[in-house]
């Protein structure tokens, strides 16, 4: 999914809260979120992405972030939140990772 908002703040969090709760609620277990077009974000955009975040764990799933720009990731790391978001360069890197969950957790599951 990519944002195609050069703001995520709280004229679009509210909306982006909902949709990630509708593709949670149809089954969307997995989810790469493109920042890539974002150049600010406040607190209530960063609530949007933990909300998806806890969604897709919720389910044994995985929300990888891609394409943060430097203002975004300035305030994910003053937030402490590097740790529990999934943060990759590219769209195909979080693909990968993905990928990999899904077998890592296919896995855990076998035993």
């Amino acid at each position: 999914m990519t944002i195609d908002e050069k703001k995520l703040d709280t004229t679009v969090a509210p909306d982006l809260k909902s949709e990630f709760v509708k593709l949670n609620a149809e089954g969307t277990n997995n989810l790469i979120l493109d920042l890539q077009n974002v150049k600010y974000t406040d607190s209530s955009g960063l609530s949007s992405i933990l909300i998806a975040n806890r969604l897709c764990n919720s389910t044994g799933g995985l929300l990888v972030l891609t394409g943060l720009q430097d203002h975004v990731l300035k305030l994910i790391t003053i937030s402490k939140l590097e740790s529990v978001l999934h943060i990759l360069p590219t769209v195909e890197e979080g693909i990968d990772r993905i990928f990999l969950h899904s077998i890592e957790r296919d896995l855990t599951d076998k035993e």
